[in-house]
C-alpha cells in the first residue's frame, strides 16, 4: 500500500532508535538507559487519561533537536522511517521558535530543516514538503510573526517550505485571537492549515474557515455545528483528521461515533493522518486498520482518502499527477 500524510508533527515522529541516534550525533547522555524506559518517555501509555499525558512526551525529542545537526538529521530519519512504511508524499510540520534553547535562531532551525528535507528529496521514494507552526501561547506573538516573515521568505510551490499552521491549546487560545496574523499570510500569498475544532468546539472551526483556511486540522468538533458541515462541503475544505490522537487526548470520547465516514458521506473532502506517530505508538498503516475495523472503511473509501490528500496537498500540480500515477 502507499500512503500520504497530511498532518505529522516532526517532534511527535521519534521513536526511540531515531532518540538513540539523534542523542548519540550530538553527545546527548538520555534520561533513561534500556528501550523500554525510553519508549516510556516518548510514548503516552495506554491508558492515557488526559492531555497533559500526551504534552509530556514532547519534552525529550525537543531536547534532541536544539542544533542544526540534530534537527537536519531529525527531519532526515523521521522521512526515512516513514518511507518504510510506505509513505510516498508527507508534509512535516514544525514550530521554529520551540528550537532556539541552545543558540539556534528560528531562521537557523528553517535552514537545518531544509538541509534535511532536501538530502531526503534527492535520494529516496518518498517526497515531503515542510510546515511551519506558529504557536498559542501567552506572549509569543513576536516569535509567531518571525515564524510568519520566515515563511514569506522561504515559501515555494515545493520541496521546501510550502505552508504555515497554528497549533497548540486551542481552548485556552481561541482561533479567533489570530485573525490578524492570518489575515497576514493571506496577503503575503502563503497557505495555511490551522488545527480547529480538537480541543475547542465548532466556532473554532469557523473562525479558520473564515480566515481563509483551505484545510483544517482535525476538525471532529465540526460535527457541533450542521451548518459549518454543510459550509466545510459547499467550499471543500480539507479536514485532516488523526484518530488515534483524537482518541487519546480526549478530543472524541467515543470513538464507536468517529465522524469519518460521516464527512465522507456529508460530500467533505477528509484525510488520514497520524499526527504524532512516535507519542502515539502508530503509523499510517495502522490508522488505516483502526478506522477499517471500527467504522468498517471499505476499498474505496481508501481510495477516495488517497485522492483527498493528494488533491489538498501543498505541492505542485506536477507532484499532484506523480502521486495520482503511482
Amino acid at each position: 500500500m502507499r500512503y500520504i500524510d497530511l498532518h505529522l508533527h516532526l517532534d511527535g515522529a521519534v521513536t526511540v532508535p531515531i532518540a538513540r541516534e539523534l542523542a548519540n550525533l550530538q553527545g546527548i547522555k538520555l534520561p533513561a538507559e534500556s528501550d523500554e524506559e525510553l519508549k516510556s518517555l516518548l510514548q503516552v501509555p495506554p491508558d492515557c487519561v488526559s492531555l497533559d499525558d500526551f504534552l509530556k512526551c514532547f519534552a525529550l525529542p525537543g531536547s534532541l533537536m536544539q542544533t542544526p545537526e540534530g534537527l537536519k538529521q531529525a527531519v532526515k530519519l523521521v522521512l526515512e522511517d516513514l518511507e518504510s512504511q510506505g509513505v510516498v508524499y508527507a508534509e512535516i510540520r514544525f514550530a521554529p521558535q520551540f528550537h532556539v534553547s541552545f543558540g539556534m535562531t528560528q531562521e537557523d532551525a528553517v535552514q537545518a530543516a531544509l538541509e534535511g528535507l532536501r538530502d531526503i528529496n534527492d535520494s529516496s521514494g518518498i517526497h515531503a514538503n515542510l510546515i511551519l507552526c506558529l504557536m498559542r501561547l501567552a506572549d509569543n506573538r513576536e516569535a509567531n510573526l518571525e515564524t510568519l516573515r520566515l515563511a514569506e521568505r522561504y515559501l515555494v510551490p515545493d520541496s521546501g517550505v510550502v505552508a504555515i499552521d497554528l497549533a497548540g491549546a486551542e481552548a485556552l487560545y481561541p482561533t479567533k485571537d489570530y485573525e490578524d496574523i492570518f489575515k497576514q499570510a493571506s496577503e503575503a500569498g502563503i497557505p495555511y492549515t490551522i488545527h480547529a475544532g480538537e480541543a475547542d468546539g465548532a466556532d473554532s472551526v469557523r473562525a479558520a474557515v473564515d480566515f481563509g483556511a483551505r484545510r483544517i486540522g482535525h476538525g471532529v468538533r465540526s460535527t457541533e455545528d450542521p451548518g459549518l458541515l454543510r459550509l466545510l462541503a459547499e467550499q471543500r475544505i480539507t479536514l485532516e483528521m488523526c484518530p488515534t490522537s483524537n482518541r487519546q487526548t480526549h478530543a472524541v470520547e467515543d470513538m464507536s461515533s468517529y465522524p469519518l465516514i460521516r464527512f465522507m458521506e456529508a460530500g467533505i473532502p477528509v484525510t488520514l493522518n497520524t499526527d504524532d506517530p512516535a507519542i502515539e505508538g502508530t503509523t499510517i498503516a495502522e490508522e488505516f486498520t483502526y478506522m477499517e475495523r471500527l467504522l468498517g472503511l471499505g476499498e474505496e473509501q481508501r481510495k477516495q482518502l488517497y485522492i483527498n490528500a493528494v488533491d489538498a496537498a501543498f505541492t505542485t500540480d506536477e507532484i499532484k499527477q506523480k502521486l495520482l500515477n503511482m
